[in-house]
Formats: structure tokens, sequence, C-alpha cells
């Protein structure tokens, strides 16, 4: 039987691994260049919802002090 050839195995590892970590930072350098040529659309306002009486408020976050001893 043939012995398992550990350091071939370990290498294509690490060329998948870097051939994965350079596309996805290709990817990141294209989004990166192609965001300031293209202006940000302007996202519409976002209407504040309004209180009504039979809607309570939103509860006030909690504080938590620490017990005197």
């Amino acid at each position: 039987m043939a012995k398992p050839n550990y350091s071939f195995e370990k290498r294509q590892r690490e060329l998948a691994k870097k051939k994965k970590q350079d596309e996805k930072d290709a990817r990141k350098r294209e989004a990166r260049n192609a965001s300031p040529t293209q202006p940000p659309e302007p996202s519409p306002p976002a209407a504040a919802p309004a209180a009504t009486p039979d809607t309570p408020a939103a509860p006030a976050p909690r504080i938590h002090r620490r017990a005197s001893s």
C-alpha cells in the first residue's frame, strides 16, 4: 500500500487558502476602487414612527448600579 504524502496535501491546502484570500482581496480592491467613481445614491429620509396613545413608547434602558457595602 502506498504511503500518504502529507507534505503534498498540506501544500495543496495552503495554495487553495492563498488563492481564496487573493480572490477576496481582489474583490475588496475592486469595491474600494469602484465606490469613489460612483456617487452614493441618497436614501429616502426615514420617517420616525409617531407615538400614539395606543402604542407605548420604547422602555428606557436599565441602569445597573453596584450595591454599596
